[in-house]
């Protein structure tokens, strides 16, 4: 049978046959009672390798950040995070619906909110205001296609939230690819924020779970609201013996593989005639594609890559979305590249 590219998320990444090893030798406990030693053993590295005082394991990043939301907020409060943030589109309005928490979107086409814009949206001490609570930031950033905001920018907030007294939430669901992109390691940018999140079953290629990590108090506040929202799990110790291994230095290191072949794609992809990429904004495993100069739009051109066993994601009328993955090797990069000239010369 031959093989599908599968280029839509790097969430299609599959465990390693180490991680199926792990897992299968891996002892058990209810984690509940705090039983379970891989789990403890997994939160216990993590803390250590995201230089936090502790760290819990988590069933997916959306709970992630949820949790650190309502532990860093109280109802009614307001948030204040990019206006394409994740936290803000693409998980269900939990932060509403669950913690009675408003959003403030500020604009960050680099993939923070501008400083001026930030600071201008914390609200001042009034009766008929919200009281601003917390900061979100994202990096990698999902929604502008993988990029990563600079370092300074990154400092320039921290240096605006202390003046304010808030605390900085950061959703590094894709953290490892950030860091690997800006030259540093992991801790440097979680160091940055209160807490942070790392999603393990992304491009780290664990099956299942997140990691949250922050101040022993913060941490004490996380657990009783992962327990409320269902994440309370019992035996984890297969899925945490999987993300002992996700969080190693050879398989953190490894996601510059998935660098250099969105770089090799984004720039096969840019030299095709109709086709247009901003070279200047893949940093990581994310390439988005504009159409527009081809006059094939997305749903057609995905429909034809599916045609030829390619699949990738629909991000508007003119545009796709192409991720790299442990799941995706050169040849796969070379096919897709002569499937897209293919379409777009017929």
């Amino acid at each position: 049978m031959e093989k599908w590219v599968d280029l839509r998320r790097d969430t299609i990444t599959l465990p390693t046959p180490e991680m199926k090893e792990a897992a299968f030798r891996a002892s058990l406990g209810d984690s509940v009672y705090g039983e379970d030693s891989e789990q403890r053993e997994l939160e216990e590295l993590a803390a250590r390798v995201l230089d936090k005082e502790e760290a819990i394991f988590v069933p997916s990043g959306t709970m992630g950040n949820l949790i650190a939301v309502l532990s860093h907020t109280e109802r009614g409060n307001e948030i204040i995070l990019e206006q394409w943030a994740h936290i803000r589109t693409s998980e269900t309005g939990g932060s509403a619906l669950v913690g009675g928490i408003m959003m403030n979107p500020v604009p960050g086409p680099r993939g923070v909110p501008e400083i001026k814009e930030l600071e201008a949206a914390i609200r001042p001490d009034n009766i008929h205001y919200p009281r601003t609570a917390l900061v979100c930031l994202e990096s990698s950033h999902y929604r502008y296609g993988g990029i990563v905001a600079p370092l300074e920018d990154m400092r320039q907030i921290r240096e605006v939230t202390n003046k304010y007294c808030l605390p900085i939430h950061l959703d590094g669901a894709r953290l490892f690819n950030a860091a690997l992109y800006l030259g540093v390691a992991g801790k440097d940018l979680a160091r940055l924020a209160d807490s942070v999140m790392v999603s393990l079953s992304k491009g780290l290629g664990s099956p299942v779970g997140s990691i949250l990590a922050g101040e022993k108090s913060f941490i004490t506040r996380a657990k009783r609201y992962r327990k409320l929202l269902g994440g309370g799990m019992r035996q984890t110790g297969w899925l945490c013996a999987c993300g002992r291994i996700a969080l190693s230095p050879s398989n953190i290191a490894r996601l510059e593989d998935d660098h250099r072949r969105a770089r090799i794609l984004a720039e096969g992809l840019n030299s095709i005639s109709g086709v247009t990429v901003n070279l200047s904004r893949v940093h990581t495993n994310f390439v988005l594609a504009d159409l527009r100069g081809s006059g094939i739009q997305s749903e057609t051109f995905l429909s034809l890559l599916r045609e030829r066993k390619i699949l990738a994601t629909f991000v508007d009328d003119w545009t796709i979305r192409m991720v790299t993955s442990r799941q995706v090797n050169d040849e796969d990069i070379e096919h897709t590249l002569f499937a897209a000239e293919e379409i777009i010369k017929k």
